[in-house]
């Protein structure tokens, strides 16, 4: 009860935020599956630049942001926070993102994924992507609930949360859940945020290939992985963002990723700024990379 209390407190001021803007609603949030009692409590850490972060997750759920303007066949995201696989930063990474989605007639859902921890999860490697792959499934198998067009349902993933939204891109056939309706789990786009792509030793990034894969990976663990090596012409269209002087994933994660797609011809954009290494913590703005989305999505035509 104390740890609960605790988050609330935490969100609280947040929260009220929302309360603000009559342009959308955020909901409670759903399970991916049945609830779980937990081995080892979940951990929720206040952050002075990041916001809450979350770790130690037993129970993965979504957190919807619904726009109120009565409108059908909206366009929805998917929203996968970063954090290098052993955390994740769910407000500045999750929660404010969604609630700007919202304004603009999105409907978002923040998705709190199971981390590769060892003490939580079996099979440890592919648990975030059978995560991410029940999130769609869960959206779309909803979407009439939602006024959401199902055929307009994307994947957004910042940083380690980038690999993650890129591999469910691209190994979107290898279901890793039960799909017994056999319910498309191939996002209709992809937003990708400074995004860790390969795990190949000349760009990858290490940390999160070791903390996804261990420290001694399976090669062939390490080729699945590598998300620039599958693209194909059935690969969502996607919007790239990096920044050339990122110190922690080097932009030629999201300079090869585009490669891939333009060879293969599937539409894509994009976007390298000069100067704000990796999480744009000061530079470009928020409004300025976001609106670059929003206008994306529109000449795309996932909204109006």
């Amino acid at each position: 009860m104390k740890r609960i209390l605790f988050f609330t407190g935490l969100l609280l001021p947040f929260l009220n935020v929302f309360a603000q803007d009559l342009s959308y609603k955020h909901e409670e949030e759903i399970l991916l599956y049945p609830r779980l009692k937990e081995k080892v409590e979940e951990v929720h850490v206040p952050d002075s630049v990041f916001g809450l972060l979350v770790r130690k997750v037993t129970n993965p759920s979504i957190v919807p942001f619904i726009p109120i303007n009565g409108e059908k066949n909206k366009s929805a995201v998917i929203i996968c926070p970063g954090g290098g696989y052993h955390t994740m930063l769910m407000e500045r990474e999750g929660y404010k993102v969604a609630g700007e989605f919202a304004k603009n007639g999105v409907v978002a859902f923040v998705l709190k994924y199971r981390l590769p921890d060892e003490e939580i999860v079996r099979n440890k490697s592919f648990v975030p992507l059978s995560d991410a792959q029940r999130a769609i499934q869960l959206v779309r198998e909803n979407a009439a609930k939602w006024n959401i067009d199902p055929a307009k349902i994307g994947i957004m993933g910042f940083s380690a949360g980038g690999h993650l939204a890129a591999s469910l891109g691209v190994h979107y056939n290898s279901t890793l859940i039960n799909n017994k309706d056999k319910i498309s789990l191939k996002p209709d786009f992809m937003i990708l945020i400074n995004p860790v792509i390969s795990f190949t030793d000349t760009i990858g990034h290490i940390g999160s290939r070791d903390n996804l894969l261990g420290k001694a990976p399976d090669s062939k663990l390490v080729e699945f992985f590598s998300n620039e090596l599958h693209v194909n012409k059935g690969t969502p269209k996607t919007i790239l963002i990096h920044t050339d002087d990122d110190q922690v994933v080097p932009v030629k994660n999201s300079l090869f990723f585009y490669q891939q797609l333009n060879r293969n011809d599937v539409p894509a954009e994009l976007h390298i700024y000069s100067r704000g290494d990796h999480g744009f913590l000061q530079i470009p703005e928020f409004e300025e990379w976001f609106d670059r989305c929003i206008r994306w999505m529109k000449i795309e035509k996932i909204i109006n």
